[in-house]
């Protein structure tokens, strides 16, 4: 069973202080939007409070740097990272590259790089033990 949390804008703000722009309706609203990636309704599979209110908040900053910038840098238009730029009549090229699963999306800013690296432990596969099936074609659970 996973871990409930509740958004605390303040200890947000401390956390994040470049992000001193955004209000605390719209932070509360992107951390509502970040657990539509995570769950935080007790089924997702972070079962410790304080890493599931870290892993959001990771992704509450990613959302509001992608959304609203941040105090010294507006937020920008492009997708994706720069992957060319030149000086002369200007001219940028962004690039979401080949990335695995919807790594491309999380990469777009430190928050959501530093966000996918500390799931890695979460979106690897499970293995669930098969159920033993009896001698009349019932199924025994082994445990």
């Amino acid at each position: 069973m996973g871990a409930i949390v509740e958004f605390n804008y303040s200890a947000w703000q401390a956390r994040y202080p470049e992000f001193s722009q955004v209000t605390q309706p719209q932070a509360e609203a992107y951390f509502a939007e970040a657990s539509l990636y995570q769950a935080n309704d007790g089924s997702g599979p972070v079962n410790d409070a304080t890493v599931q209110l870290t892993l959001l908040n990771m992704l509450t900053a990613h959302i509001a740097y992608l959304y609203s910038g941040t105090a010294t840098q507006p937020a920008s238009q492009l997708v994706g990272r720069i992957g060319d730029a030149s000086e002369g009549s200007v001219a940028v090229r962004a690039d979401m590259g080949v990335q695995p699963g919807s790594a491309a999306w999380f990469q777009q800013s430190k928050y959501g790089a530093s966000y996918w690296a500390a799931t890695m432990v979460y979106r690897t596969m499970r293995y669930r033990r098969p159920r033993f099936c009896g001698p009349f074609g019932g199924f025994i659970p082994l445990g």
